[in-house]
């Protein structure tokens, strides 16, 4: 075979494994608003940059009519390429060739693009869109699965693991976007659930188990929802920017023609009996009012987001109490704990914005092991060695305020507005358990009441009583919140914190 004739043979090859499943199968796949694996890795890559790894890798096992198939790229399609210029990891389930389903092959693909991103200290994102298990390949295929699943362990706090859920991602597949740091899942094509829906013994309503909304608002295993795989593919690239590249790394920093004094004048009258609109005093104090909500659907009563501050990625939590009564649930607890997790682990400072009343005092949250979540939620800052500055907005009452990054458990920085309130409780129930015994013999006049909340609130909540404590670093004026937090950030850019000598706590 002369060079020639081996050049045309390569080009052959080639043209086979990308026409994937055939076209009537890609067909079917744009006619569900899908795209095809190529097509994904196209659009997430900046233009021209994607390099494919594995091209010519095909199954090996032979039982059920295997040999008769062929399964290009044993469907799935890897490689790496660039994000706005930093080098990404990505692999794509072809749903065209076996339905996506993971064998031998398909998994040693994707645990070797583990090793060239834990190598090289780059991001991976995997996009989900498959059967499950390959049933010819029996316990080959649950190597396979097992596989994947160690690396992606080694890789947990190494590198960014992001995942979208296109597809189906059912059975031991949705043990992989369990294992990511943030999920994404497109509106309509993805379901993600470990069961099938139809083997539920317990309930008649199965139908909604693996549905997106489900899993966003319900489960909380997904982070993002988006209606369509473009939108998706775009989410991620713009999550991409705000995140460093390994845990050696920082995240990127960009020059930004946002003021880092500017002052916002709506805060002065943000808060109101009804709590603060956290959502709008962080799209007041960060960069160009832009953040990327993590969970926005999921345990509403707290937000953690992705924001910037003078070019510097934060990780920002706080009390949405519009949305609840300032109370954290079992949920809201875990949501919090996982973020503060994710950005210690990578080197992101953390802004908390602080109204909180307690902890939530419904049954369902007990049932969850609600002290546990709060155990670790408590664990998760106290152990978190990038700067922490907390902010009191309004309310911090009792043992949630302290473990809400307080600087009773080793926040860096503490400031408040003066609409703070600390203490164990309200002024209201305070005085109504310290003086319950006049209140009920009728010994104290509803002005005398009064001035005992009065008195209670200037002496034991003020913000100045609990800076007077040492326990508040400054009292500030609402408007000037974003200059003073950038210089606390500033101040804390060269923060160090001695490790301790122990395997790992067990929290």
């Amino acid at each position: 075979m002369s060079f020639q004739e081996k050049l045309n043979d390569l080009h052959t090859r080639r043209k086979h494994i990308e026409l994937q499943g055939g076209q009537e199968a890609v067909d079917q796949l744009h006619a569900m608003n899908k795209k095809t694996a190529r097509e994904r890795m196209q659009q997430l890559f900046d233009e021209n940059s994607f390099v494919e790894v594995g091209a010519f890798v095909q199954q090996r096992a032979t039982d059920f009519n295997l040999n008769v198939k062929t399964v290009p790229a044993d469907g799935v399609v890897t490689g790496y390429g660039t994000i706005n210029g930093r080098l990404v990891y990505a692999y794509s389930q072809d749903a065209t060739l076996v339905g996506g389903a993971i064998g031998e092959m398909h998994a040693k693909k994707i645990v070797t693009l583990y090793d060239l991103a834990i190598k090289m200290g780059a991001p991976i994102i995997g996009l989900l869109d498959s059967a499950g298990l390959r049933l010819q390949e029996s316990t080959d295929a649950l190597d396979a699965i097992g596989q994947i699943y160690m690396k992606q362990s080694m890789a947990s706090g190494v590198i960014p693991q992001i995942t979208g859920v296109v597809g189906t991602c059912g059975g031991g597949a949705a043990i992989i976007a369990g294992l990511s740091d943030f999920t994404f899942i497109t509106d309509k094509n993805g379901q993600l659930f470990v069961n099938s829906p139809n083997t539920y013994d317990d309930t008649k309503d199965t139908t909604a188990f693996g549905s997106a909304q489900y899993n966003l608002e319900v489960s909380g295993l997904v982070d993002f929802i988006c209606q369509d795989e473009q939108g998706l593919i775009q989410d991620m690239r713009q999550l991409v920017e705000f995140l460093p590249a390994n845990n050696t790394e920082e995240a990127p920093f960009e020059q930004v023609s946002d003021d880092l004094n500017r002052v916002s004048p709506e805060l002065n009258s943000i808060v109101s009996s009804q709590g603060v609109d956290c959502r709008a005093a962080l799209l007041s104090i960060s960069d160009h009012n832009h953040i990327i909500e993590v969970k926005q659907n999921y345990a509403t009563e707290v937000i953690v987001a992705f924001g910037k501050m003078n070019g510097m990625t934060i990780g920002f939590i706080g009390n949405q109490t519009q949305d609840g009564d300032g109370r954290l649930s079992a949920q809201g607890l875990s949501k919090v704990t996982n973020f503060v997790s994710f950005c210690d682990g990578f080197n992101i400072p953390l802004v908390t914005l602080t109204d909180i009343v307690g902890f939530a005092t419904k049954g369902a949250d007990e049932s969850q092991g609600l002290a546990k979540m709060a155990a670790k939620m408590t664990h998760a800052f106290i152990h978190a060695s990038v700067p922490k500055i907390n902010l009191i907005l309004y309310r911090g009452y009792g043992s949630a305020y302290v473990s809400f990054n307080s600087k009773h458990v080793g926040a860096d920085v503490v400031l408040a507005w003066p609409s703070a309130q600390v203490g164990m409780m309200e002024a209201k129930s305070a005085v109504r358990i310290m003086f319950n015994d006049e209140i009920a013999k009728g010994m104290l006049t509803s002005t005398e009441k009064n001035a005992k909340q009065e008195e209670f609130e200037h002496m034991q909540s003020s913000p100045y009583a609990a800076a007077s404590r040492g326990y508040i670093d400054d009292i500030i004026e609402p408007a000037a919140t974003r200059k003073r937090v950038i210089v606390a950030l500033e101040m804390l850019y060269t923060k160090r914190v001695p490790h301790i000598d122990r395997k790992h706590s067990t929290i």
